[in-house]
């Protein structure tokens, strides 16, 4: 597989609305994955994927491979995402409208390590200085080292963000809930947050 195959494009318009619940679908098969193990369902994804198609604030970028969308990320200002996510920067003194909030970066398996999570950072910097913000920020989930559900052979992307100039703001944790597979309740889970200054 080759980089070049794959289109990368923010997507607007008719285009964007045309592909939501391919994005939704998307979600939910990459988010089953450790670390998030996330049991998400359509009708949640569509919901929350509507504040994508009206904010024109927000980005949202897919990957196609012969018209197929295989990856999507989203970027929205972090003041319009959820009021959990923002309360750690208020509190360090950073105001949310000067940060783009990274939502999420999803990439079905055969793509990764082609390079395409580079295209996605590049699309969400390039937005976040066209709407006169000076800071990108997102966040992952934490997981305990011995969590029954964390393959042996499990590793992060913290290399691959540190190389883009990303750092983990010690103790910048959100809080947020969702039901893992195999359960049958929400469970809050911490997130932690990483920032970088463009």
């Amino acid at each position: 597989m080759n980089i070049d195959e794959i289109d990368v494009r923010a997507l607007r318009g008719a285009e964007l609305e045309a592909a939501l619940d391919e994005v939704a679908r998307l979600r939910i098969t990459v988010f089953r994955d450790w670390p998030y193990l996330y049991d998400g369902t359509l009708e949640y994804e569509r919901q929350y994927l509507d504040s994508y198609r009206d904010n024109p604030g927000a980005l949202l970028v897919g990957a196609f491979h012969d018209g197929r969308l295989i990856g999507a990320s989203t970027s929205t200002p972090m003041e319009d995402h959820a009021p959990e996510f923002s309360a750690p920067f208020r509190a360090l003194g950073i105001a949310p409208e000067r940060i783009l909030y990274g939502a999420e970066s999803v990439l079905l398996r055969p793509y990764r390590g082609l390079g395409l999570g580079h295209r996605f950072i590049d699309l969400r910097e390039a937005h976040a200085r066209a709407l006169g913000r000076s800071h990108v920020a997102f966040c992952s989930v934490i997981r305990p080292e011995d969590h029954p559900a964390r393959p042996a052979a499990a590793r992060t992307n913290d290399a691959f963000w540190r190389g883009r100039g990303y750092e983990p703001l010690p103790g910048v944790v959100a809080r947020f809930s969702w039901k893992d597979l195999g359960d049958s309740e929400e469970s809050e889970k911490p997130l932690q947050f990483w920032m970088r200054a463009l």
